[in-house]
């Protein structure tokens, strides 16, 4: 796999705050590039083809998976989400950092396609903190509400599989940990072989 761009992997319970922080961390970070997933569903009044998902038939997502340039895919609730590869090779050939926002699934499979990836789970100061965040949105019932705190505690304890993580208290230090996570994975040894290479060659 390239070792060129940087491959980061966010994951975190509904409610931990992905889309904010990863808003923020663009405004920071000119070298991100944020992968846009690929669904089957219909979108919502607001959402935008190509800038909140690729709204795609089923038809198309099953021939994109079939040829394998889906990179990790899901069903939830008779829809299909997944994650286009193209985008993401082509983003770390041109050494940009590549930021996927994946549920703890998905992250698995991303590690093992791309070794060399790194993975941050956010998480949130307490379940009482995600559960007020959940309410605040206003746009789940009482029972889907519950059902994705039990979601949330699977998630959390799978955390531990993951390189690094950041609990989003306060947004700009999350964003703040997320960029000298990024600095420090860039300047690691094994990310930087070409460059020594060149230097004892030039000497």
């Amino acid at each position: 796999m390239n070792e060129k761009g940087l491959l980061l992997v966010l994951s975190g319970p509904s409610g931990s705050g992905k889309d904010t922080i990863l808003t923020e961390l663009e405004k920071r970070e000119s070298n991100v590039k944020i992968s846009i997933s690929m669904t089957t569903r219909k979108p919502r009044e607001w959402e935008i083809d190509g800038v909140h998902y690729y709204f795609v038939t089923e038809a198309y997502f099953m021939r994109q998976l079939e040829s394998g340039q889906v990179l990790e895919h899901a069903q939830y609730g008779g829809n299909y989400y997944g994650t286009p590869k193209n985008p993401v090779d082509t983003w770390l050939n041109e050494g940009k950092t590549v930021i996927l926002k994946i549920e703890v699934q998905g992250a698995e499979k991303i590690r093992n396609l791309y070794p060399s990836s790194v993975s941050v789970f956010l998480m949130p100061p307490s379940l009482k903190v995600l559960e007020e965040r959940l309410r605040k949105r206003e746009s789940e019932e009482e029972e889907e509400i519950s059902r994705r705190i039990l979601t949330a505690i699977g998630e959390i304890k799978r955390s531990i599989d993951y390189d690094y993580y950041i609990i989003n208290d306060i947004v700009n230090y999350a964003v703040s940990d997320i960029c000298a996570i990024i600095q420090a994975e860039k300047q690691k040894t094994s990310r930087m072989k070409n460059i020594i290479s060149e230097v004892i060659n030039n000497a």
